[in-house]
Protein backbone atom coordinates (compact mmCIF):
# COMPACT_ATOMS: atom_id res chain seq x y z
CA UNK A 1 0.00 0.00 0.00
CA UNK A 2 1.28 3.22 -0.67
CA UNK A 3 2.16 5.62 1.84
CA UNK A 4 0.28 9.02 2.03
CA UNK A 5 3.45 10.16 3.49
CA UNK A 6 5.60 10.35 0.34
CA UNK A 7 5.29 11.58 -3.46
CA UNK A 8 6.41 10.12 -6.85
CA UNK A 9 9.42 11.62 -5.96
CA UNK A 10 9.85 9.95 -2.98
CA UNK A 11 9.00 6.14 -4.59
CA UNK A 12 11.42 7.10 -7.46
CA UNK A 13 14.78 8.01 -4.75
CA UNK A 14 13.78 4.59 -3.03
CA UNK A 15 13.34 2.78 -6.12
CA UNK A 16 17.40 3.96 -7.20
CA UNK A 17 18.43 3.61 -3.35
CA UNK A 18 17.02 -0.04 -3.42
CA UNK A 19 18.32 -1.08 -6.90
CA UNK A 20 21.89 -0.16 -6.36
CA UNK A 21 21.35 -1.80 -2.79
CA UNK A 22 20.83 -5.47 -4.06
CA UNK A 23 23.04 -4.68 -7.18
CA UNK A 24 26.42 -3.50 -5.26
CA UNK A 25 25.86 -3.25 -1.72
CA UNK A 26 24.25 -7.10 -0.74
CA UNK A 27 27.71 -9.18 -2.55
CA UNK A 28 30.07 -7.05 -0.46
CA UNK A 29 28.00 -7.05 2.82
CA UNK A 30 29.90 -10.27 4.08
CA UNK A 31 32.81 -9.36 3.19
CA UNK A 32 32.96 -5.93 4.80
CA UNK A 33 31.87 -7.36 7.94
CA UNK A 34 34.73 -10.06 7.90
CA UNK A 35 37.53 -7.61 6.67
CA UNK A 36 36.04 -4.94 8.64
CA UNK A 37 36.57 -2.46 5.79
CA UNK A 38 34.70 -0.39 3.96
CA UNK A 39 35.55 -0.01 0.38
CA UNK A 40 36.59 3.41 -0.70
CA UNK A 41 35.18 3.03 -3.91
CA UNK A 42 31.70 2.26 -2.77
CA UNK A 43 31.77 5.33 -1.01
CA UNK A 44 32.80 6.98 -4.58
CA UNK A 45 29.81 5.75 -5.82
CA UNK A 46 27.05 6.56 -3.22
CA UNK A 47 28.40 10.03 -3.22
CA UNK A 48 28.40 10.08 -7.06
CA UNK A 49 25.21 8.92 -6.53
CA UNK A 50 24.08 11.97 -4.35
CA UNK A 51 23.61 10.14 -1.22
CA UNK A 52 25.83 12.17 0.58
CA UNK A 53 24.07 15.28 -0.26
CA UNK A 54 20.33 14.66 0.02
CA UNK A 55 19.97 16.99 3.07
CA UNK A 56 22.58 19.37 2.00
CA UNK A 57 21.51 22.84 0.69
CA UNK A 58 21.78 22.96 -3.23
CA UNK A 59 24.40 26.07 -2.96
CA UNK A 60 27.03 23.91 -0.71
CA UNK A 61 26.77 20.95 -3.56
CA UNK A 62 24.07 19.15 -2.13
CA UNK A 63 20.67 17.85 -3.90
CA UNK A 64 18.60 20.11 -0.82
CA UNK A 65 16.00 17.40 -1.02
CA UNK A 66 13.99 16.75 2.74
CA UNK A 67 13.77 14.54 5.60
CA UNK A 68 11.95 11.61 3.77
CA UNK A 69 14.01 11.60 0.57
CA UNK A 70 16.69 10.57 3.49
CA UNK A 71 14.75 8.28 5.25
CA UNK A 72 13.73 6.27 1.72
CA UNK A 73 17.70 5.99 1.32
CA UNK A 74 18.48 4.85 5.19
CA UNK A 75 16.23 2.47 4.60
CA UNK A 76 16.76 0.74 1.54
CA UNK A 77 20.66 0.65 1.96
CA UNK A 78 20.09 -0.55 5.42
CA UNK A 79 18.29 -3.68 4.20
CA UNK A 80 21.65 -4.67 2.27
CA UNK A 81 24.69 -3.38 4.04
CA UNK A 82 23.76 -1.37 7.11
CA UNK A 83 27.66 -0.71 7.46
CA UNK A 84 26.96 1.71 3.82
CA UNK A 85 24.48 3.41 6.07
CA UNK A 86 27.08 5.02 8.39
CA UNK A 87 28.55 7.60 6.14
CA UNK A 88 25.04 8.63 4.10
CA UNK A 89 24.13 9.30 7.39
CA UNK A 90 27.71 11.07 8.76
CA UNK A 91 27.11 13.33 5.27
CA UNK A 92 23.58 14.00 6.23
CA UNK A 93 23.39 14.67 10.13
CA UNK A 94 26.18 14.43 12.33
CA UNK A 95 28.81 15.37 9.85
CA UNK A 96 27.12 18.48 8.64
CA UNK A 97 23.91 19.47 11.09
CA UNK A 98 26.05 21.46 13.20
CA UNK A 99 26.86 23.33 10.26
CA UNK A 100 23.56 23.58 8.58
CA UNK A 101 21.93 24.46 11.51
CA UNK A 102 24.21 27.40 13.03
CA UNK A 103 27.40 27.68 10.52
CA UNK A 104 27.78 31.30 8.85
CA UNK A 105 28.07 31.46 5.03
CA UNK A 106 31.33 31.03 4.77
CA UNK A 107 31.89 28.30 7.10
CA UNK A 108 29.23 26.12 4.50
CA UNK A 109 31.37 27.11 1.55
CA UNK A 110 34.07 25.37 3.06
CA UNK A 111 33.09 22.61 4.41
CA UNK A 112 30.03 21.39 2.97
CA UNK A 113 31.08 20.51 -0.80
CA UNK A 114 33.63 18.31 0.21
CA UNK A 115 30.88 16.20 2.13
CA UNK A 116 28.25 16.21 -0.35
CA UNK A 117 31.35 15.40 -2.95
CA UNK A 118 33.01 12.42 -0.73
CA UNK A 119 35.65 14.09 -0.64
CA UNK A 120 36.20 13.96 3.38
CA UNK A 121 34.45 13.21 6.25
CA UNK A 122 33.72 15.46 9.23
CA UNK A 123 33.56 13.83 12.97
CA UNK A 124 30.77 14.36 15.27
CA UNK A 125 32.33 14.59 18.61
CA UNK A 126 30.07 14.96 21.58
CA UNK A 127 30.10 11.60 23.91
CA UNK A 128 33.43 11.67 26.41
CA UNK A 129 34.60 8.73 28.74
CA UNK A 130 32.57 10.24 31.84
CA UNK A 131 29.61 12.14 29.70
CA UNK A 132 27.77 10.31 27.50
CA UNK A 133 24.33 10.45 27.99
CA UNK A 134 24.98 13.17 30.96
CA UNK A 135 26.07 15.98 28.37
CA UNK A 136 26.49 18.16 31.30
CA UNK A 137 29.03 16.02 32.53
CA UNK A 138 31.87 16.84 29.64
CA UNK A 139 35.09 17.79 31.11
CA UNK A 140 36.48 18.77 27.63
CA UNK A 141 37.36 23.12 27.86
CA UNK A 142 38.42 25.71 25.46
CA UNK A 143 39.40 29.04 26.45
CA UNK A 144 40.26 32.18 24.83
CA UNK A 145 43.72 33.29 24.08
CA UNK A 146 43.75 36.12 21.99
CA UNK A 147 42.19 35.13 18.47
CA UNK A 148 41.90 31.71 18.57
CA UNK A 149 40.91 29.35 21.62
CA UNK A 150 42.93 26.74 23.03
CA UNK A 151 40.67 23.24 23.38
CA UNK A 152 41.99 20.46 25.57
CA UNK A 153 39.56 17.26 26.55
CA UNK A 154 38.96 13.86 25.13
CA UNK A 155 35.91 12.55 22.78
CA UNK A 156 35.30 9.00 22.57
CA UNK A 157 33.21 6.17 20.53
CA UNK A 158 33.70 8.97 17.77
CA UNK A 159 32.42 7.27 14.15
CA UNK A 160 34.75 8.13 10.96
CA UNK A 161 37.54 9.83 13.98
CA UNK A 162 40.48 8.19 12.05
CA UNK A 163 39.42 8.82 8.07
CA UNK A 164 37.83 12.14 9.64
CA UNK A 165 39.45 15.46 8.02
CA UNK A 166 37.45 17.52 10.05
CA UNK A 167 35.38 16.91 13.34
CA UNK A 168 32.71 19.06 15.50
CA UNK A 169 33.70 19.43 19.07
CA UNK A 170 31.73 20.45 21.49
CA UNK A 171 33.52 21.71 24.71
CA UNK A 172 32.59 24.06 27.60
CA UNK A 173 33.51 27.77 26.90
CA UNK A 174 32.01 28.52 30.63
CA UNK A 175 32.08 25.63 32.30
CA UNK A 176 30.25 27.12 35.49
CA UNK A 177 27.04 27.43 33.37
CA UNK A 178 26.80 23.71 32.37
CA UNK A 179 24.86 22.76 29.05
CA UNK A 180 24.30 26.81 28.75
CA UNK A 181 28.19 27.19 28.87
CA UNK A 182 28.94 23.93 26.23
CA UNK A 183 30.36 25.75 22.66
CA UNK A 184 30.87 23.75 19.36
CA UNK A 185 34.60 24.60 17.16
CA UNK A 186 35.03 22.88 13.98
CA UNK A 187 38.67 21.44 14.15
CA UNK A 188 41.06 20.78 11.66
CA UNK A 189 42.13 17.09 12.56
CA UNK A 190 45.32 17.65 11.25
CA UNK A 191 46.29 20.36 14.03
CA UNK A 192 49.11 19.77 16.36
CA UNK A 193 47.58 18.29 19.67
CA UNK A 194 44.94 16.65 17.50
CA UNK A 195 45.52 12.53 17.58
CA UNK A 196 42.94 9.64 18.15
CA UNK A 197 42.97 6.53 19.52
CA UNK A 198 43.19 2.86 18.50
CA UNK A 199 40.13 1.76 16.57
CA UNK A 200 37.27 -0.05 18.86
CA UNK A 201 36.68 -3.30 18.24
CA UNK A 202 32.78 -3.79 17.49
CA UNK A 203 30.68 -6.02 17.98
CA UNK A 204 28.53 -5.27 14.87
CA UNK A 205 28.25 -2.48 11.90
CA UNK A 206 31.85 -3.36 11.25
CA UNK A 207 34.14 -1.99 7.86
CA UNK A 208 34.28 1.86 9.40
CA UNK A 209 36.73 2.79 12.16
CA UNK A 210 34.97 4.74 15.76
CA UNK A 211 37.60 5.98 18.37
CA UNK A 212 38.53 8.57 20.52
CA UNK A 213 39.57 11.94 19.90
CA UNK A 214 42.12 13.47 21.77
CA UNK A 215 42.72 17.45 22.25
CA UNK A 216 46.17 18.59 23.74
CA UNK A 217 46.39 21.86 23.91
CA UNK A 218 44.63 22.32 20.33
CA UNK A 219 45.20 26.16 19.16
CA UNK A 220 41.74 26.76 17.23
CA UNK A 221 40.56 30.46 15.25
CA UNK A 222 38.11 31.73 17.23
CA UNK A 223 36.19 31.67 13.19
CA UNK A 224 35.74 28.09 13.32
CA UNK A 225 33.24 28.30 16.25
CA UNK A 226 29.97 27.29 14.87
CA UNK A 227 27.28 29.28 15.99
CA UNK A 228 27.13 31.97 18.70
CA UNK A 229 29.18 31.12 22.02
CA UNK A 230 27.22 28.89 24.97
CA UNK A 231 24.99 27.59 22.13
CA UNK A 232 26.55 24.35 21.39
CA UNK A 233 24.57 22.03 23.64
CA UNK A 234 21.36 23.17 21.55
CA UNK A 235 23.23 22.83 18.27
CA UNK A 236 23.69 19.27 19.42
CA UNK A 237 20.07 18.47 20.50
CA UNK A 238 18.94 19.66 17.07
CA UNK A 239 21.50 17.62 15.25
CA UNK A 240 21.07 14.23 17.13
CA UNK A 241 16.64 14.93 16.02
CA UNK A 242 18.01 14.14 12.65
CA UNK A 243 20.34 11.66 13.66
CA UNK A 244 17.64 9.68 15.33
CA UNK A 245 15.71 9.74 12.68
CA UNK A 246 18.20 8.43 10.40
CA UNK A 247 18.71 5.49 13.25
CA UNK A 248 14.70 4.68 13.03
CA UNK A 249 14.61 4.30 9.17
CA UNK A 250 17.90 2.01 9.75
CA UNK A 251 16.18 -0.18 12.12
CA UNK A 252 13.10 -0.54 9.82
CA UNK A 253 15.49 -1.51 7.02
CA UNK A 254 17.15 -4.16 8.82
CA UNK A 255 13.88 -5.30 10.41
CA UNK A 256 12.19 -5.42 6.99
CA UNK A 257 15.03 -7.67 5.61
CA UNK A 258 14.90 -10.24 8.81
CA UNK A 259 11.34 -10.39 8.22
CA UNK A 260 12.09 -11.14 4.43
CA UNK A 261 14.32 -13.77 5.81
CA UNK A 262 12.27 -15.48 8.29
CA UNK A 263 9.38 -15.56 6.04
CA UNK A 264 11.72 -17.09 3.10
CA UNK A 265 13.18 -19.95 5.72
CA UNK A 266 9.88 -21.02 7.27
CA UNK A 267 8.04 -21.31 3.94
CA UNK A 268 11.78 -23.58 2.33
CA UNK A 269 12.28 -25.14 5.49
CA UNK A 270 10.11 -28.88 6.25
CA UNK A 271 10.22 -30.08 9.70
CA UNK A 272 7.04 -33.09 10.82
CA UNK A 273 5.83 -33.06 7.11
CA UNK A 274 5.16 -29.69 6.73
CA UNK A 275 7.16 -25.96 5.86
CA UNK A 276 7.67 -24.22 9.29
CA UNK A 277 5.11 -21.63 8.11
CA UNK A 278 2.31 -23.82 8.36
CA UNK A 279 2.50 -24.01 12.05
CA UNK A 280 0.57 -22.01 13.69
CA UNK A 281 2.71 -20.81 16.48
CA UNK A 282 5.22 -19.76 13.92
CA UNK A 283 3.03 -17.57 11.84
CA UNK A 284 1.65 -15.67 14.75
CA UNK A 285 5.57 -14.90 15.23
CA UNK A 286 5.80 -13.91 11.75
CA UNK A 287 2.13 -11.43 12.06
CA UNK A 288 3.89 -10.25 15.66
CA UNK A 289 6.94 -9.30 13.57
CA UNK A 290 4.89 -7.94 10.76
CA UNK A 291 3.19 -5.65 13.49
CA UNK A 292 5.86 -4.43 15.28
CA UNK A 293 7.53 -3.19 11.71
CA UNK A 294 4.36 -1.77 10.18
CA UNK A 295 3.96 0.70 13.61
CA UNK A 296 7.52 1.35 13.05
CA UNK A 297 7.51 2.45 9.65
CA UNK A 298 4.16 4.40 10.72
CA UNK A 299 5.69 6.54 13.54
CA UNK A 300 8.80 6.83 11.52
CA UNK A 301 7.58 8.46 8.22
CA UNK A 302 4.84 10.35 10.64
CA UNK A 303 7.89 12.26 12.20
CA UNK A 304 9.66 12.77 8.89
CA UNK A 305 6.70 14.25 7.31
CA UNK A 306 6.43 16.44 10.32
CA UNK A 307 10.09 17.63 10.30
CA UNK A 308 9.37 18.11 6.38
CA UNK A 309 6.50 20.40 6.79
CA UNK A 310 8.37 22.82 10.13
CA UNK A 311 6.18 21.09 12.73
CA UNK A 312 7.69 20.62 16.02
CA UNK A 313 8.36 16.72 15.98
CA UNK A 314 11.08 16.56 19.22
CA UNK A 315 8.74 14.20 20.64
CA UNK A 316 7.56 12.25 17.60
CA UNK A 317 11.38 11.64 16.31
CA UNK A 318 12.21 10.82 20.15
CA UNK A 319 8.91 7.90 20.04
CA UNK A 320 10.52 7.10 16.33
CA UNK A 321 13.53 6.12 17.37
CA UNK A 322 12.77 4.86 20.52
CA UNK A 323 10.32 2.23 18.76
CA UNK A 324 11.79 1.79 16.06
CA UNK A 325 15.22 0.59 17.30
CA UNK A 326 13.50 -2.02 20.65
CA UNK A 327 11.44 -3.19 17.38
CA UNK A 328 13.70 -3.99 15.31
CA UNK A 329 16.08 -5.73 18.19
CA UNK A 330 13.04 -7.92 18.62
CA UNK A 331 12.31 -8.65 15.14
CA UNK A 332 15.93 -9.55 14.22
CA UNK A 333 15.82 -11.91 17.35
CA UNK A 334 12.92 -13.52 16.29
CA UNK A 335 14.14 -14.36 12.75
CA UNK A 336 17.20 -15.57 14.40
CA UNK A 337 14.90 -18.18 16.25
CA UNK A 338 13.21 -19.25 13.70
CA UNK A 339 16.44 -20.02 11.51
CA UNK A 340 17.05 -22.41 14.75
CA UNK A 341 20.79 -23.80 14.14
CA UNK A 342 21.58 -22.03 11.06
CA UNK A 343 21.03 -18.87 12.37
CA UNK A 344 23.99 -18.81 14.80
CA UNK A 345 25.85 -19.71 11.88
CA UNK A 346 27.83 -16.93 10.29
CA UNK A 347 27.21 -18.51 6.64
CA UNK A 348 23.43 -16.65 7.11
CA UNK A 349 22.94 -12.79 6.93
CA UNK A 350 21.05 -12.79 9.75
CA UNK A 351 23.94 -13.78 12.29
CA UNK A 352 25.29 -10.63 10.63
CA UNK A 353 22.02 -8.28 11.65
CA UNK A 354 21.75 -9.21 14.57
CA UNK A 355 25.06 -7.80 15.63
CA UNK A 356 24.62 -5.30 13.54
CA UNK A 357 21.28 -3.64 15.23
CA UNK A 358 22.13 -3.88 18.85
CA UNK A 359 24.18 -1.01 19.32
CA UNK A 360 20.76 0.88 17.72
CA UNK A 361 18.84 1.15 20.81
CA UNK A 362 22.34 3.12 22.39
CA UNK A 363 24.17 5.79 20.66
CA UNK A 364 22.62 9.01 19.56
CA UNK A 365 20.27 8.56 22.40
CA UNK A 366 19.79 5.37 24.32
CA UNK A 367 16.23 3.73 25.09
CA UNK A 368 16.44 5.28 28.56
CA UNK A 369 17.14 8.21 27.44
CA UNK A 370 14.44 8.62 24.67
CA UNK A 371 12.12 7.23 27.34
CA UNK A 372 12.79 10.20 29.45
CA UNK A 373 12.42 12.74 26.67
CA UNK A 374 9.26 10.91 25.62
CA UNK A 375 7.89 11.66 29.48
CA UNK A 376 9.27 14.91 30.00
CA UNK A 377 6.98 15.73 27.08
CA UNK A 378 3.82 13.94 28.41
CA UNK A 379 4.43 15.07 31.99
CA UNK A 380 4.76 19.36 30.75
Amino acid sequence: MKSPFFNEDHDAIRDLASDYAKKSLAPIAAQVDENNLFPIEVVKEMAELGFFGIKLPEEYGGLGLDTRTYVCVMEEVARKCCTATLPIAAANSLGTQPMVLAGTDAQKGKYLPGVASGEFFIAFGLSEPNAGSDVASMTSKAVRDGDDYVLNGRKCFITFAPWAKYSTIYVKTNPEKGVKGISAFQVDMSLPGVSVGKSEKKLGQKGVPVSDIVLENVRVPAECMIGAEGMGFINAMKTLAVGRIGIAAMSIGMAQEALDLAVSHTKARVQFGKPLAKNQAIAFMLADMETKLCASRALTYQAAWMMDNGIEAGKEVSIAKYYASEAATWIIDRSLQLHGGYGYSAEYAIERLYRDIRVNTIYEGTSQILQMVIADQVLK
